[in-house]
């Protein structure tokens, strides 16, 4: 079976290491012209969300494993920005990626606009040239993060600049072709269905009221008339018009195939949702309608945020920007290195154990740790695609830890304890020493979004405002000199239970004491270990409140 015929084909029984390699080799068999064309797409139809770098990033690795094989390529992305606005999403986002709340912005513009396209619509922050301007923009911003090199295609500029006319021609030159292809795949196509979507000149709407085709004046005549967006209806004003191709578009099933061919595309990966529906489509109308041959395709699975389903629309959604706060870019980069076909939820609640198995992938590369023939293989591969520059020296401090750190603001404090626990090497160059305990702000930020059992501050600049009844003052004065006689941190926990047993306090309120000298709150981490990886002089000074 080929993958015209089963786009899961490109990674079915492959023996290479790395996914991106399967798909490198069968972008070559074709023999493509150079530059060879990775592409993907979005409707620009609200926040951009890291659900968008599947494509960008997994098309990225396979244009890195043709560039390392001499080829030249070029990775394009279309802002499928002449579609239409369906449905008011729930939140949006500024230039800055700052997430805002529709009570921000005129939202009641946006519902005014609905039916008409994303360039079609007033940008709501007033700083760009359209709706669909915008929110390219701010995904181009975030691809320049990743250090993704994009070129970013407007399908409204395609369509104005007459790109898209020879295709729209010859779709409707053949519309009856294009009908009975359509027809097997979408049970609305009639025999009056005529695969072109003009925009009302009077209220602006894309409407599907063709009356009349005039291939030799280039123009569609239409009536505007209602059109349906998902559950709802978006009322036509009844204008009776024309447009000319460059004044519409053609239907998505037969645009992306269009695209293949304006761009000359030779590789496009999709979401899962296009591999039962718009590729088998596309395929077809590729080949019997525009006589072309369909990219290599490859099918990822979506993965979910926290357990539920990514979306603009609904605003359950995590960006760029918000991601890179909390982990480094490689880590960002090293989950869309996994295998696309299995399904993975991006935890933030448990980003620590996906930085853990980032950390042991850079071990695997360096050779630092045993590992199969298999997992040192992929990582030889993959590691130089995900990190910029690979550098043996580099340190990474584990991610639980360093939210330890976090809970300092003092940076001195952070390497001393870093240090002493053997997280840094005493020879270790200044920029690897740098570059570790820039983890440590990422881990922090972490700790306070979810809220965990690292979020804690210790107060060490001043000396809390604390007052203890006599047996719990000299418990803390005993504590204190365990302390000072030096002990491991599980010693220092066990000895807080013995402590309080034979001062006769309950073990919870001796633990409560503890907590409000050193965060000034009632609870922490666990107060044995984290006191050992403090400095023994201030621990035994602050139980002892002397500073």
């Amino acid at each position: 079976m080929t993958y015209d015929e089963d786009p899961y084909a490109v990674l079915s029984g492959t023996e290479r290491a790395f996914w991106a390699d399967s798909v490198a080799d069968a972008v070559e068999a074709r023999e493509p012209d150079e530059p060879i064309v990775v592409k993907g797409g979005v409707s620009p139809s609200g926040v951009p969300h890291i659900g968008h770098f599947n494509e960008i990033l997994r098309g990225y690795f396979v244009a890195e494993a043709l560039r390392d094989r001499g080829h030249e390529v070029r990775q394009v992305f279309t802002a499928d920005d002449k579609d239409a606005l369906r449905k008011i999403p729930r939140t949006l986002a500024d230039l800055d990626g700052n997430v805002v709340g529709l009570g921000e912005v005129d939202a009641g513009a946006l519902g005014r606009n609905l039916g008409k396209p994303y360039t079609s619509i007033p940008d709501p922050f007033g700083c760009c040239d359209s709706y669909g301007a915008h929110f390219t923009n701010l995904l181009e911003r975030h691809a320049e993060s990743v250090g993704v090199p994009l070129d970013f295609v407007s399908n409204t500029e395609r369509y104005e600049s007459g790109e898209f006319d020879p295709v729209v021609r010859h779709v409707l030159e053949h519309a009856d072709e294009a009908r009975d292809v359509l027809a097997q795949y979408q049970n609305k196509v009639d025999d009056e269905y005529v695969p072109f979507v003009p925009q009302c000149a009077e209220c602006g709407i894309l409407t599907e009221g063709v009356t009349d085709v005039d291939l030799e004046d280039g123009t569609v005549s239409y009536v505007c008339t209602d059109r349906e967006a998902g559950d709802d209806t978006i009322e036509g004003c009844g204008h009776e018009g024309t447009a000319t191709f460059r004044e519409g578009k053609l239907p998505w099933r037969f645009e992306w195939p269009g695209q293949w061919q304006i761009l000359g595309v030779d590789f496009e990966p999709f979401g899962k949702d296009h591999a039962e529906g718009s590729w088998p489509s596309g395929v077809d109308i590729a080949r019997n309608v525009l006589d072309i041959t369909p990219p290599v395709p490859m099918v990822y699975e979506w993965f979910t945020l926290d357990g539920d389903a990514l979306s603009s629309s609904s605003g359950n959604i995590v960006t760029v920007d918000e991601v890179l706060e909390l982990l480094e870019l490689e880590v960002f980069r090293y989950f869309f290195a996994k295998a696309p076909l299995k399904q993975r939820d991006f935890s933030i609640a448990n980003l620590d154990q996906l930085v853990d198995e980032f950390d042991r992938f850079e071990a695997t590369y360096f050779g630092e740790i045993d590992a199969d023939e298999e997992e040192r293989e992929r990582a030889e591969r993959a590691y130089p695609m995900v990190v910029d520059e690979p550098r043996e020296e580099r340190i990474r401090i584990p991610y639980t830890f360093a939210a330890v750190l976090g809970m300092t603001d003092d940076p001195d404090l952070r390497e001393e304890i870093a240090r002493r626990e053997g997280h840094i090497p005493d020879d270790a160059p200044e920029w690897a020493v740098e570059g570790a305990l820039a983890r440590v702000e990422r881990a922090r930020e972490w700790a306070r979004r979810t809220g965990n059992e690292f979020d804690y501050e210790l107060k060490r600049a001043d000396l809390p405002t604390t007052e203890f009844d006599a047996d719990t003052a000299a418990a803390l004065d005993d504590l204190a000199d365990f302390v000072e006689a030096g002990h491991d941190g599980e010693a220092i926990q066990g000895e807080i239970y013995e402590t309080a047993k034979r001062h006769d306090i309950e073990i919870g309120d001796f633990f409560s004491a503890g907590y409000r000298l050193f965060f000034d709150d009632e609870e922490g981490p666990k107060l044995g270990p984290f006191l050992a990886k403090l400095d023994q002089e201030f621990v035994v000074a602050r139980l002892r409140r002397e500073r």
